[in-house]
């Protein structure tokens, strides 16, 4: 799509200022009931465009991005732009620097249509957890579009912008990508850099495109990538253009299916991964069942790793930093006596008003994983068990290329289905969080659509790979989707 958009560009079939104001009509026409922005950036986004045809006009040559509208999440920070982490105590923040990716498109000349909605400080995995309110999937208003990334997927899903970006930390990209029938790419922990992203869980968090093809994500991917100074966890690789590597072949291929994953899955389910396992063997793949034995552990490692970080990250939300701040005594003069046990009031008020539940749970389920007397018993624990799937990883990719899995268990959800469940909520992750617990890039991409309630929706499976080897994915991804599933 991001393809075909630049040609007719070039070819003056169309300018980008009317591809721009396009997508702020599609907006302004959808918006209101699917909810996928917080923010616009209508003026500069124009600007941006202006620039573009003016470059076209003058005959100079323009990047495969320039001209080309997009959607942010709103954690990525881009400087004057108001950043909410979907947060209200982050309500009046605007960001004073651009995230190393925003840096990175702005000189790719891509146009940025808006910030997009999230649940809050992306904990969750349905975009019900904004503190502005949920997002709807396009597919059907009454069903949640997944997260943490919902606002992304919804707005590439419903055409309300051509790519977008999201953050990944335990399937935040992944998993609304499957639900709204999209592309959604986790790329190898380091590809991309962190720097300007709010963090929730520093070594899972990782920020990737989601798209309607897999050619896109990969273009996207070719820009934001790469070592940067001001990210230390950034891995020293080098600019690539990952769209080479889209050949269309899958033959040689060694493809992993963990013995156990699909047995608990409901027959719609169960049914679309087997045409996608039958998919790839008659392109050439070969297909083998492996073990990942201590992968069952993902989940209660993942909910005692992240919320530790989220403890530790979440500190510097104290109303006093950043953000909102609740005084109720600002207008009043008092002593230094009074000014320590106002300063206590005001951490305590602003978080207590600033915060939503869900942060308000995993800070404190952080908080007492790291405690004095507890801190051996749980996370270091693991921490030692991460380490033990890791190794089931490794030994894994000694024998195959990828490992395909489902991307959820379940297609969309209605809203409201399982926000008084956590547990439940925390169920979804359970085939995504493998990649980021041991750093490895996956992609969910659109399969064979299941039946729900009388009415088709979309269903992602996933493919993960060796570290930093997003070559394999991507042409293994693309290869899927230019063969149907007959």
């Amino acid at each position: 799509m991001i393809k075909d958009l630049h040609n007719k560009l070039i070819n003056h079939e169309i300018t980008a200022v009317q591809l721009t104001e396009e997508y702020f009509a599609r907006i302004e026409n959808k918006d209101k009931a699917i909810f996928a922005y917080l923010t616009l950036m209508k003026e500069s986004a124009l600007e941006q465009a202006r620039k573009v045809d003016a470059k076209i006009a003058a005959g100079e040559e323009i990047g495969i991005l320039e001209g080309i509208p997009g959607a942010i999440k709103d954690n990525l920070c881009i400087e004057g732009v108001r950043t909410t982490a979907a947060s209200k105590i982050l309500d009046n923040y605007f960001a004073p620097y651009d995230a190393t990716v925003i840096t990175n498109l702005k000189e790719a000349g891509a146009i940025f249509l808006g910030k997009a909605n999230m649940d809050e400080f992306a904990m969750g995995s349905s975009t019900e957890k904004s503190a502005y309110g949920p997002t709807k999937n396009p597919h059907d208003l009454g069903r949640v579009p997944g997260g943490s990334s919902g606002g992304s997927a919804a707005a590439v899903a419903s055409d309300e912008a051509v790519w977008a970006l999201g953050t990944d930390t335990g399937g935040s990209i992944r998993q609304p990508a499957s639900f709204c029938g999209v592309v959604g790419l986790k790329p190898t922990y380091g590809r991309v850099s962190r720097s300007g992203a709010i963090a929730m869980a520093s070594s899972l968090d990782q920020i990737g495109p989601i798209t309607k093809t897999v050619e896109d994500a990969a273009i996207i991917l070719s820009v934001i990538s790469g070592r940067d100074n001001l990210d230390a966890t950034s891995a020293k690789s080098f600019a690539k253009d990952y769209t080479s590597y889209l050949t269309g072949e899958v033959k040689g291929l060694k493809i992993g299916v963990v013995k156990g994953y699909l047995d608990n899955l409901s027959a719609e389910v169960k049914a679309s991964m087997e045409k996608v396992i039958a998919s790839y063997r008659e392109m050439g793949a070969e297909i083998k069942e492996i073990e990942l034995p201590n992968a069952k552990y993902s989940l209660p490692v993942y909910y005692i790793i992240m919320p530790c970080e989220v403890s530790s990250n979440l500190a510097r939300f104290d109303g006093i930093k950043y953000g909102m701040r609740v005084d109720d005594h600002k207008d009043s003069v008092v002593d230094f006596v009074d000014m320590d046990r106002n300063l206590l009031e005001n951490y305590l008020d602003s978080r207590r008003y600033g915060i939503g539940p869900e942060p308000k749970r995993r800070i404190m389920l952080g908080t007492y994983a790291l405690s004095s007397g507890y801190y051996e018993a749980y996370y270091l624990r693991a921490q030692k068990v991460r380490t033990l799937i890791k190794q089931d990883f490794e030994k894994a990719f000694a024998e195959v290329d990828l490992i395909l899995t489902p991307t959820t268990p379940t297609p969309a959800f209605k809203l409201g289905e399982k926000t008084t469940d956590p547990l439940q909520m925390y169920l979804e992750d359970v085939f995504t969080i493998t990649a980021n617990i041991v750093g490895v890039p996956a992609i969910s991409i659109p399969g064979p659509s299941v039946e729900v309630d009388g009415k088709k929706m979309p269903l992602g499976f996933q493919l993960m790979g060796k570290w930093f080897d997003e070559e394999n994915v991507l042409r293994a991804a693309h290869a899927y989707e230019i063969h149907p599933v007959k």
